[in-house]
């Protein structure tokens, strides 16, 4: 498999640091692993140019030496929706642009894990939703559940919505983002009988994000063979 998509149900729940953790897992059973963060809003100025914190990590991640502007082609300052980050200054997001920079990782590598933005339902611009992204990136998806109040709503109406478009939900990951939630296992119980897909991994919380302590709780054997 060349790729993976990173999704969430919602922005904020952890979408980064699973694609770190999953970057280091692949990267322990000896592959190539690189990553994307095609479209970032609430970025900052630097004497580069705009950056954003979740792109660095995931170039410092990544197996090999990749330029920045190939990770995040679309670096906006303001943190809201990117399609509206983009009319603010004047920006389409093109997605034949994304899938350029994206054959570039993935030609040396053996896969790329590409994080998305915000939730699943996101505008692009006029009408290209983040869902024609994945389709033409040709991507299966992992979806990343936050565990807290109202994440099963979020997580059912979430997958609903990705089958509708047509993309291969490959698997999900539970992420304890609330250390006081006191029904993690039911909350995974839950979804696990109704998601139809792997449980591939239930990231404990942590205040302070260091994937090596993850490995453990990841199963990559349920979306790779040979893993």
């Amino acid at each position: 498999m060349p790729g993976y998509f990173i999704t969430g149900t919602d922005t904020g729940v952890g979408k980064t640091w699973v694609t770190l953790a999953l970057m280091k897992a692949m990267q322990n059973k000896g592959k190539v692993v690189v990553g994307m963060k095609p479209v970032a809003c609430g970025c900052k100025e630097t004497r580069d140019g705009l950056r954003h914190g979740d792109a660095l990590s995931i170039l410092k991640q990544s197996s090999r030496l990749v330029n920045y502007n190939t990770v995040n082609p679309y670096a906006f300052q303001h943190a809201i929706a990117p399609h509206i980050a983009a009319e603010l200054v004047g920006v389409m997001i093109d997605i034949e642009k994304i899938a350029g920079e994206f054959e570039k990782l993935i030609k040396d590598s053996d896969c790329v894990l590409v994080e998305g933005i915000g939730g699943w339902c996101v505008p692009l611009g006029g009408d290209i939703m983040l869902s024609e992204l994945v389709n033409r990136l040709d991507l299966p998806v992992i979806l990343v559940v936050g565990l807290r109040l109202g994440c099963i709503n979020h997580t059912l109406s979430t997958v609903r919505a990705i089958r509708t478009d047509g993309v291969n939900l490959c698997g999900w990951v539970s992420n304890q983002l609330d250390k006081d939630y006191l029904f993690t296992q039911e909350t995974i119980d839950t979804l696990n009988e109704r998601l139809a897909c792997p449980h591939i991994a239930d990231l404990a919380y942590m205040k302070d994000f260091e994937p090596d302590k993850m490995l453990d709780r990841i199963n990559l054997s349920l979306i790779m063979e040979g893993a």
